[in-house]
């Protein structure tokens, strides 16, 4: 395993979320992947790098329990960004 961060090709990305929802039977007009792709780096930047996939995965989990719409998955990301803009960490406090 290397050091070097691995970056997928947009048209890659594209085949790996479609492939994905095929396997999981959802509906790939409802996925945003850019909705998600801004949350994860605005958690990255805002709280740590390990809480970006978590995070994401809890907007889906509160989108999907709200309802499982695109409307609800923006409103779980919103929510999310806007606490991690706001995030301190106890290091923070001095």
């Amino acid at each position: 395993m290397t050091d070097q961060p691995r970056h997928l090709p947009v048209d890659a990305l594209e085949d790996w979320t479609a492939a994905v929802c095929t396997r999981l039977g959802l509906d790939r007009s409802d996925v945003d992947a850019a909705l998600i792709l801004d949350l994860a780096r605005d958690v990255a930047h805002g709280v740590a790098r390990p809480a970006a996939p978590l995070s994401a995965f809890l907007a889906g989990l509160a989108a999907g329990r709200a309802g499982g719409s695109p409307t609800d998955a923006a409103d779980a990301a919103a929510t999310i960004s806007e606490l991690a803009a706001g995030w301190r960490t106890a290091d923070d406090h001095g």
